[in-house]
């Protein structure tokens, strides 16, 4: 009676063991086949950047914003003068 009972303590707790072994490696080609479809949204989230930096690069370029001046819309803005440019501090990193 008792040997049976270790024989079946025995393949219970081997059976747990490849359960979870089984789960886990479950887990982890489910995290592998997310990999691929990841990548390719990184990619295109990186191609995205550059396109956007590449416009603001395009719209803050000395030549489009003297394009802008002499437009209608923009006739009422001037450079300030000297005296009312204010210059703000750099922030110093707080001391521990």
């Amino acid at each position: 009676m008792i040997l049976c009972t270790r024989i079946f303590v025995c393949i219970f707790a081997a059976g747990i063991t490849l359960y979870a072994t089984i789960d886990k490696n479950n887990d982890l080609t489910a995290i592998q086949l997310a990999i691929p479809e990841l990548e390719k949204e990184v990619k295109t989230l990186h191609l995205e950047n550059e396109r956007l930096q590449y416009e603001i690069e395009q719209f803050e370029s000395p030549i489009h914003l003297m394009e802008l001046l002499r437009k209608p819309e923009f006739s009422h803005l001037k450079y300030p003068y000297v005296r009312d440019v204010i210059h703000l501090p750099k922030e110093q990193p707080a001391e521990k």
